[in-house]
């Protein structure tokens, strides 16, 4: 078995902080630098006609980064939002988010659900924002959801599999992850996406994020499609 058709990509966009650090310039001037790169990414996927893409923007870790850092963060966020939120409708994006998003700020919030009403019925590409989010608490959430739902009878707790809890989960209806990317030189998942990207490929590159260009995107792609996708299985010989 070789499937190598790409679906839906995952990108943990990490490096800011050290490209900006090289730079001799404050950390928020790699987060600037990274949301430009967002821009760039969302704009190149859309192009090449990708129908799901799912960008770490916001980790749960990451709200135990110094309060500036965080303000920085979320600023950000609503500057985009607030810029891109009409881009994003013209071009027939439709904007998702997952996580625990009742910890952003109330303007944030408002932000995301206006932009995420304005596109709902939109049949383009499907744009996921990670914010405040975390592998282990999405599943979490998802299983405390399932105890509730058998504690009231509306199910037997002996019926819960996969598939009852993959539907309590944050990406409900979106396809299981072809492809990770993950920029800035780390080589791990960082607690993103641990359900949906257990049959992913892994793609690690040392390109700080705000370095990170179409060409790179494509570059990752390519090995994607070289890779050969056996879920487990072997092919049958001869």
């Amino acid at each position: 078995m070789n499937s190598t058709k790409l679906r839906h990509v995952a990108i943990i966009m990490d490096g800011n902080g050290r490209w900006a650090q090289a730079r001799g310039l404050p950390r928020l001037e790699g987060h600037r630098g990274g949301a430009r790169a967002v821009r760039r990414i969302i704009t190149h996927c859309r192009e090449s006609r990708l129908q799901f893409l799912t960008l770490y923007a916001f980790s749960m870790e990451n709200w135990s980064r110094p309060r500036h850092e965080v303000e920085g963060l979320m600023r950000l966020l609503v500057r985009f939002l607030t810029e891109r939120g009409r881009e994003l409708a013209e071009n027939g994006i439709q904007l998702r988010t997952i996580g625990d998003i009742g910890r952003l700020p109330l303007r944030a919030r408002n932000l995301i659900d206006r932009v995420i009403a304005s596109t709902r019925e939109l049949d383009g590409m499907r744009l996921s924002l990670a914010l405040s989010y975390g592998g282990r608490d999405e599943i979490v959430r998802a299983a405390r959801r399932l105890v509730n739902r058998a504690i009231g009878g509306e199910l037997d707790a002996g019926a819960v599999d996969e598939d009852l809890l993959a539907d309590e989960l944050d990406t409900l209806d979106t396809p299981p992850v072809d492809l990770v990317i993950r920029s800035g030189g780390e080589r791990r998942l960082s607690n993103f996406l641990l359900w949906q990207s257990a049959y992913a490929e892994l793609y690690f590159t040392d390109r700080p994020w705000p370095d990170f260009g179409p060409e790179d995107f494509d570059r990752a792609v390519d090995w994607f499609h070289a890779r050969n996708r056996t879920y487990g299985m072997i092919e049958a010989v001869g």
